[in-house]
């Protein structure tokens, strides 16, 4: 028998509200999903207050929290709606989303085209990326240590983890992987790897992962045992959801017993805009729900 199962969420860029704030929307959108697919398991983990922690990275990265009042009638209507209506998957899947996605996978093939073709939105984004990856002021690191904490302390309780990542929380969540199993020579592992609207399928991503210029075994991180990479029809920031095609080497290597893609529609909508990489909607998901709850079932408890 094991320890209480740990769920440790990481989040994307752009600032969050306050800590406490931002895990009880985010826990809201989980369970409301869960519930959905599987009232016991629901109950047991809302039950147990400290199964599911949150990296609040966001504050130090930026300096500033999001209002949480800007997104509080859409969290709760996004809890309310049990799936997406036609509407959403028409406009989800829309021809424009299609050709949008289509110029963005080219500039990811010729990066010298992203000036060309980047949104404001895109700018901002790739801004943020590259003081990431240059670290400046040593911001990586210290966002990488805030994960590797929780994560050691898991360890050392003998706690079976799911570590959930949406968009950039994904490659902050993969480098640090990385550094504890080549670089630190951590004993820490992760049960279960969940990405949620992830670019690390993305070729600019890639190249400036943690572990790029190695080879082998090295390359790659050794203490993940199953990766689920789910993606939302339309997501732009996960233009190639393939998680498993591009990282079939650690399967080969044996450095990973499973690794599947899957496909979900994200409906949550915010000022009546729908936004496909949401993550509460990603959290709220019933696909979502069906990955946590075959795993806390898999589980065992005392």
């Amino acid at each position: 028998m094991t320890k209480l199962p740990l769920i440790i969420y990481i989040p994307g860029l752009l600032p969050k509200p306050e800590h406490g704030i931002h895990r009880e929307a985010l826990f809201r959108c989980l369970i409301a999903g869960i519930r959905r697919r599987d009232e016991k398991v629901a109950l047991d983990i809302a039950a147990n207050l400290h199964c599911f922690d949150v990296i609040s990275w966001t504050y130090d990265f930026y300096r500033t929290h999001r209002d949480i009042a800007l997104d509080a009638a859409s969290i709760d209507a996004v809890i309310a709606q049990e799936g997406p209506t036609e509407a959403d998957i028409a406009e989800a899947s829309s021809w424009e989303r299609r050709l949008t996605r289509r110029v963005f996978l080219l500039g990811d093939l010729l990066p010298f085209l992203i000036p060309h073709i980047a949104t404001e939105r895109m700018e901002l984004h790739l801004r943020d990326l590259l003081r990431y990856v240059r670290n400046n002021d040593d911001i990586a690191e210290h966002t990488r240590q805030m994960l590797k904490i929780p994560l050691r302390a898991a360890c050392e309780a003998q706690r079976p983890v799911l570590l959930i990542a949406h968009s950039m929380g994904s490659v902050i969540a993969y480098d640090s992987l990385w550094q504890m199993a080549h670089r630190d020579h951590d004993s820490a592992q992760i049960d279960q790897f969940l990405t949620m609207g992830s670019p690390l399928g993305q070729n600019y991503i890639q190249r400036r992962l943690q572990g790029r210029g190695e080879s082998g075994e090295r390359r790659y991180p050794n203490n993940i045992r199953r990766w689920v990479n789910l993606t939302s029809v339309g997501d732009l920031t996960a233009l190639n959801p393939n998680i498993a095609a591009d990282f079939a080497q650690m399967l080969e290597l044996g450095l990973v017993d499973s690794i599947q893609d899957g496909e979900m529609h994200n409906y949550f909508r915010l000022d009546g805009e729908l936004n496909v990489h949401a993550e509460y909607g990603y959290l709220a998901n019933d696909v979502t729900a069906k990955v946590v709850t075959e795993w806390w079932r898999s589980c065992d408890r005392p």
